[in-house]
C-alpha cells in the first residue's frame, strides 16, 4: 500500500490531497500542529471517502520543530509503512507591511514555509534514498515568482523554496528520488479567509485578478503532476509566464501594479 505523508493536512489543499490518495487506496499521515483539528479532518475524510480510520495517521507536530517533525514521521512510517510520496504543503501568511510587521511574525512565515518543509524532506529523505525511490513534492505560491505588496516575508520564504528544490533535485535523481514544485495561485481556505481580512488593498489590486482556484482542483492537479513526475507545476497562464518567463513578465506586471495602487489610494 502506497504511504502518503502531508504536511498542512488537517485543511486546505493538504486535506483534499489526501482525500485523493484515499480514494485510490493509498494509507494517508496527516501532519498539522492542531490535535483537535487533525481529528476532525480524519473524521471527515473517512465520511467522505468510506475509508476505515485505521487508514489515516495523525502527527501532531509544528514542522518548525525538527526533532518533533521526525519522531512525528517516524512513527508515521512504524505504523503505515516507509513514505512513498511526501506533501509538504504546511504554510502560513500574515500579510503586512514589512515596516509595520513584528520579527516574530515575519520569522514564523520563513520557519514554517522554508524551514519546516526543509525539515519535512530531511525526515523522510534517508530512507528514500536507502530504497533508491521516492517523491517530494513541495507546495509553493505564485507569490515565489514576484514581490506583492504588503507580503515581503511570505514571498522570500516561498521563493526560496525553489532554489532549495532545483539545487537537492540534482542530488536526489541519483538515488531514483523525484522532488518537484508547485506554484498554486490564491485558493479557497480557510487561509485565504482569514489573510484577506488583513490582506493590504494594495495586494488586493494586484492578486484578485487571478480569482481563487478551488482546494480540490488544486489537489487534483497536484496529483496528477506526482503520476507524471513532473518537476514543476504551475496553475495559470500568468503563472506559468512568471515562471518560465519572469525578467521579461515581472517589469509589466509591475508598471500595471503601479497604475493599480494609484487609484487604490
Amino acid at each position: 500500500m502506497v504511504h502518503v505523508i502531508i504536511t498542512g493536512g488537517s485543511s486546505g489543499i493538504g486535506l483534499a490531497v489526501a482525500r485523493c490518495y484515499l480514494q485510490r487506496g493509498s494509507a494517508v499521515t496527516l501532519v498539522g500542529r492542531d490535535a483537535a483539528r487533525l481529528t476532525a479532518a480524519r473524521e471527515r475524510l473517512c465520511a467522505e471517502t468510506g475509508c476505515p480510520h485505521e487508514r489515516i495517521h495523525l502527527g501532531q507536530a509544528d514542522v518548525a520543530d525538527e526533532i518533533q517533525l521526525e519522531n512525528v514521521i517516524a512513527t508515521a512510517e512504524a505504523t503505515h509503512g516507509a513514505c512513498d510520496i511526501l506533501v509538504a504543503s504546511a504554510g502560513v501568511v500574515a500579510p503586512s507591511e514589512f515596516h509595520l510587521q513584528e520579527a516574530q511574525d515575519f520569522r514564523r512565515q520563513i520557519d514554517t514555509n522554508l524551514v519546516g518543509a526543509v525539515n519535512a524532506v530531511r525526515a523522510v529523505y534517508a530512507g528514500m534514498k536507502a530504497r533508491g525511490q521516492g517523491k517530494i513534492l513541495l507546495v509553493s505560491s505564485g507569490a515565489a515568482l514576484i514581490g506583492i505588496f504588503g507580503y515581503a516575508a511570505y514571498c522570500a520564504s516561498k521563493a526560496a523554496l525553489l532554489g532549495f528544490v532545483e539545487a537537492l533535485r540534482l542530488e536526489a535523481a541519483a538515488h531514483g528520488i523525484d522532488v518537484s514544485i508547485c506554484f498554486p495561485p490564491d485558493t479557497d481556505t480557510p487561509q485565504l479567509a482569514a489573510e484577506r481580512l488583513v490582506r493590504p488593498a494594495e495586494a488586493e489590486a494586484m492578486m484578485k485578478a487571478g480569482g481563487a482556484w478551488s482546494a480540490e482542483a488544486v489537489a487534483a492537479r497536484i496529483v496528477r503532476a506526482l503520476d507524471r513526475n513532473e518537476r514543476t507545476v504551475y496553475f495559470t497562464t500568468t503563472i506559468f509566464l512568471l515562471g518560465r518567463f519572469g525578467s521579461v513578465v515581472r517589469p509589466f506586471v509591475y508598471w500595471w501594479f503601479e497604475r493599480k495602487r494609484v487609484r487604490v489610494r
